[in-house]
């Protein structure tokens, strides 16, 4: 089976991630993962950047750890993939799919609500999955869920309790909504439990994992203990 980490986040683009993208390729490289989506919080969230600056200058930074860190998968011979989180008000969503040029073209979507932007996103052909969906934290004022606006629910993340990802799957169950699975990796080796998405076939695009996954080829995985 080939693994897929789908859910990590590096320093400095995101602000609360604690590693650069050198030590997540070293530490999925050892664990032998064929490939990462690299999801660092967009323009909406924790971004390590100046908020006066245009919109295409913060996008120029938002892909600098991607362009980093494509190129040092491929000298590591680990495959590296574009994801963006959406956040709003402590609710997130991982986007799969869209290539930098669709988010060039498309500064609306910071003007448009979230059940706006997500289906408008979907007719784009992206990947739409909520993170950790039941999520429960000081700066979290309450739950929000859009089982409409989304293909799937991240029921396994490895940085959540329990009782959140068991809630999270019995929301993606009885709405039928995609099981999907992620590390939430802010701190590359220090996580001792690690969660993705397996195939029997090799991903070579985001392009070919949206397929994928739609199309139920997608396994969850998780790694303890390490």
């Amino acid at each position: 089976m080939y693994k897929y980490e789908t859910h990590l986040h590096s320093y400095p683009v995101s602000i609360c991630a604690k590693t650069g993208v050198e030590a997540h390729i070293e530490n999925y490289k050892k664990l032998g993962y064929d490939g990462i989506f690299l999801t660092n919080h967009f323009l909406d969230g924790n971004l390590n950047c100046d908020k006066n600056l245009s919109y295409c200058e913060r996008l120029d930074f938002y892909f600098t750890d991607f362009d980093k860190a494509a190129e040092l998968g491929k000298q590591a011979g680990l495959k590296v993939f574009l994801g963006v989180e959406l956040s709003y008000g402590g609710t997130d969503f991982l986007v799969y799919g869209l290539s930098r040029d669709w988010y060039y073209n498309n500064p609306q979507i910071m003007d448009m609500k979230k059940s706006e932007e997500l289906p408008f996103l979907m007719e784009s052909g992206a990947l739409v999955v909520q993170a950790h969906p039941f999520r429960e934290a000081s700066y979290i004022d309450h739950i929000r869920l859009y089982p409409r606006c989304v293909h799937g629910v991240e029921v396994i993340n490895s940085c959540r309790k329990e009782l959140e990802n068991r809630m999270a799957d019995i929301y993606a169950q009885q709405y039928g909504l995609i099981r999907f699975a992620g590390s939430d990796n802010h701190w590359a080796d220090r996580l001792t439990t690690l969660s993705g998405m397996e195939f029997e076939e090799p991903i070579d695009s985001e392009e070919q994992f949206v397929q994928a996954i739609l199309g139920g080829k997608g396994r969850i995985f998780t790694l303890n203990d390490l």
